[in-house]
């Protein structure tokens, strides 16, 4: 076992509307593992981190502001979803040495955690561990009740999902085509759109980057459903192409983490269009999981739904990651391979 371990705290808040800057924004320190394992408690573990699960929602935990969960306090260990390795087990923690555990791990190699909080993961045929950081995780199960449950998806419907190259976007256009939509997507350069129109099997990809952009979004037909990862201009601009009944999943605003919020100017046509605009958390259908992660499972092994990673190695490198969820320096869901 090691002498020592690192972890990852929050050094300063950027600001609301303000890019992270990994170098001032966090601060790496190191830590003694005896002092770790030391006084373990008989309902407490300690467990090797594998991978880290990096989402944009971390941008938002990082603002001293009222929110679903609450802030991170300056000098705490940042927040993530994690997959690691039971390598210390209190008697009475249910745990054994060599068990794979989900939970919130944080931006650390090791963390001493009360059993209550960590969960068994069980991995299905045809996965792997790390699916429960995306497919089987919060990026699939955001998008399987966002179209689900909020978008109230049907075949032979119209879908829009936007930063459909990510993790939740481009789940959310494979779940989209399993239940017969006509799948549109938007994403932030050609190869992206290449790769969602041959692999994933959207109908059309746009690059909003495009300068050709906005005359072909007006080609686009009428919406039925919009997956909204992004918010801002690319929100106002559907507000114009709603069909009747309409329902936006607002899922997430990314163009707004790292800078002012664009103003809508558009919203009245959720009026006329008599269009639903609902804002959703994942942990609101926590006693749905269970169904939601069998389904997904299934489609996996099935090659309905296919996995795509896009790893970066080594703990250190986390703050630098970060950053990457907002200048489209991800295809795929983006996680961090902490150790073996």
């Amino acid at each position: 076992m090691p002498s020592a371990y690192k972890q990852i705290v929050l050094a300063e808040r950027p600001g609301y509307g303000n890019a992270v800057i990994p170098s001032k924004h966090f601060r790496i320190e190191e830590k003694s593992y005896a002092e770790l394992i030391g006084n373990l408690g008989d309902e407490e573990v300690v467990v090797k981190v594998q991978w880290l699960s990096m989402e944009p929602a971390m941008r938002g935990w990082l603002n001293d502001a009222r929110s679903y969960l609450p802030p991170v306090q300056i000098g705490e260990i940042m927040r993530a979803s994690a997959i690691g390795q039971v390598v210390v087990a209190g008697k009475n923690s249910g745990f054994k040495e060599g068990d794979k555990i989900s939970g919130g791990f944080g931006w650390a190699e090791y963390r001493k955690l009360p059993a209550e909080n960590v969960k068994s993961i069980v991995v299905p045929p045809g996965a792997e561990p790390v699916d429960f950081l995306n497919t089987l995780g919060t990026s699939g199960l955001t998008a399987y009740f966002g179209l689900h449950d909020i978008g109230q998806l049907k075949a032979g419907e119209t879908l829009l999902v936007s930063g459909a190259a990510g993790a939740v976007g481009s789940l959310a256009c494979q779940i989209g085509i399993k239940a017969g939509a006509k799948v549109y997507a938007i994403a932030g350069n050609k190869d992206k759109c290449e790769w969602l129109e041959k692999d994933v099997g959207v109908t059309k990809a746009l690059n909003y980057k495009d300068p050709e952009f906005k005359e072909q979004f007006k080609e686009l037909p009428y919406v039925d459903v919009y997956f909204d990862n992004v918010g801002g201009e690319i929100l106002d601009m559907v507000f114009t192409r709603l069909q009747k009944g309409a329902r936006i999943a607002f899922c997430g605003s990314i163009s707004g983490y790292n800078s002012p919020p664009t103003p809508l100017k558009n919203y009245q046509n959720l009026i006329g269009q008599r269009a639903k605009l609902q804002g959703f958390v994942i942990l609101d259908y926590v006693e749905k999981f269970g169904e939601a992660v069998k389904e997904l499972a299934q489609d996996l092994l099935a090659g309905t739904i296919k996995r795509k990673f896009h790893i970066v190695e080594g703990l250190e490198e986390a703050p630098a990651a970060l950053p990457m969820l907002f200048n489209g320096g991800n295809t795929g869901k983006l996680v961090v391979k902490v150790s073996d």
